[in-house]
């Protein structure tokens, strides 16, 4: 049990959350034990800047300047928890590395793909996985093949559109329904598409609760 006895009875995002471990390949995974939210996406579309928002915590995940910085899959987990059996925390957030950075080293663009694919398709504790989508520029071809990869390993998988704030509203409500048109048919997608601001924090309480009920747990 937690040292208060009372941990689980908070929300997920009611606490402070650390970083715990990146992890270059799957020999160095986490054992199997909470449950697992990942985040995906295109380099440069927000994605560490969304997750400290999420967290409530500046500095958390990495932000830079330079596209694929992120290059493991870093794990971030409720604070309080000593890791140990009948003592694990509730949930954990896997920040994977990002896609379609052109100027990365093909060798290098390999071993992230083959680390992306391995942890999805092998992953039992994994709930959901989060497709971030750049507002300004919709779902490109890279990202189109993405959700192809998670469609065809069944991975459940929900699409985030980020940077709303630098588009117009009326903007944000076109590219919302164009996007959930988009993929309607697609098997392992969730129906629903969130918009988000990391920056005015838009949208992050609905991203939330979407964790929370993937989860089953309060968010």
């Amino acid at each position: 049990m937690p040292a208060d006895g009372n941990m689980d009875a908070k929300p997920l995002f009611g606490r402070p959350w650390i970083f715990i471990r990146g992890v270059p390949s799957m020999d160095f995974l986490p054992p199997e034990g909470p449950l697992e939210v990942a985040f995906a996406g295109r380099s440069n579309v927000g994605k560490s800047s969304l997750i400290n928002a999420l967290v409530a915590k500046k500095g958390l995940a990495r932000t830079s300047n330079t596209p694929g910085r992120t290059q493991e899959l870093n794990y971030f987990v409720p604070d309080g928890y000593s890791g140990q059996a009948g003592d694990l925390p509730p949930m954990a957030i896997v920040d994977m590395p990002g896609y379609g950075y052109a100027q990365a080293p093909k060798a290098m663009v390999d071993n992230w793909t083959k680390l992306v694919f391995d942890y999805l398709r092998g992953r039992a504790t994994l709930k959901r996985v989060y497709v971030l989508i750049d507002s300004r520029h919709g779902i490109k071809k890279n990202d189109e093949e993405v959700l192809d990869l998670l469609d065809k390993a069944a991975v459940s998988y929900q699409v985030v559109l980020t940077k709303t704030d630098k588009i117009k509203e009326a903007g944000v409500r076109r590219l919302i329904e164009e996007t959930t048109e988009k993929i309607r048919k697609r098997p392992a997608a969730f129906p629903e598409v969130l918009a988000t601001s990391s920056e005015k924090a838009g949208g992050i309480d609905d991203l939330r609760r979407a964790i929370g009920i993937a989860v089953g747990k309060p968010a």
